[in-house]
């Protein structure tokens, strides 16, 4: 019997699954610029409240850490390269002399460990998987606080606790994103349950 069919069907599924990720992870970079339209400034020139947060959450849970991060990269070269993506519609060099610039470079981090929270600890019951989102994004979203917060502080005449203070002020809303992203993530694995990348096991000895 020829060895060459199965090696000649290995080729087409890999090309299918490339495509296929690449495919989701300009989605959801698309995606985190649509988010960020929506953006409602607390006061004037401050970092606004926006839905980018949600679209973070949303890459990493449902994509997974190395995709989810990638999406979020990808987000951020297309800002930084001049189109008006980011908050507000900013967009391009001048975005490294913005208050929210810490928020922003703490995205792919977020995404990262939100998905790779989400691979490890993985359930079956969507109750569950829910409430397993939600832990992986309070994570995620303390990292964002612990890199934004420090660098509004700089960027602007707060101190850091007048910034920690001031921070505080995203919590309710970011909480409120955080649950509608979790119910969202959960409900497209029931209904895609191979979407997820899943963890590699140890060969056996």
């Amino acid at each position: 019997m020829s060895t060459n069919q199965p090696e000649a069907a290995v080729a087409p599924a890999t090309a299918t699954s490339m495509t296929t990720n690449i495919a989701l992870v300009a989605s959801f970079a698309a995606l985190t610029a649509v988010c960020s339209i929506v953006a409602v400034p607390l006061s004037a020139g401050s970092t606004p409240i926006t839905l980018q947060t949600f679209a973070v959450i949303l890459a990493g849970a449902v994509l997974g850490a190395r995709r989810g991060a990638l999406a979020i990269l990808l987000y951020m070269a297309v800002g930084f390269a001049g189109l008006p993506v980011f908050a507000q519609g900013f967009g391009g060099p001048a975005m490294f002399g913005r208050p929210s610039l810490g928020y922003l470079l703490a995205f792919p981090v977020a995404a990262f460990l939100i998905g790779f929270l989400v691979e490890r600890f993985r359930a079956r019951s969507w109750v569950l998987s829910t409430g397993l989102i939600i832990g992986a994004g309070v994570a995620g979203s303390l990292v964002i606080y612990a890199v934004g917060v420090p660098v509004m502080a700089a960027m602007t005449s707060m101190s850091f606790p007048q910034a920690f203070v001031f921070n505080l002020a995203f919590v309710p809303f970011d909480a409120i994103k955080l649950v509608l992203a979790a119910i969202v993530a959960a409900s497209i694995h029931r209904a895609f349950p191979d979407l997820l990348p899943r963890r590699r096991e140890p060969d056996a000895a």
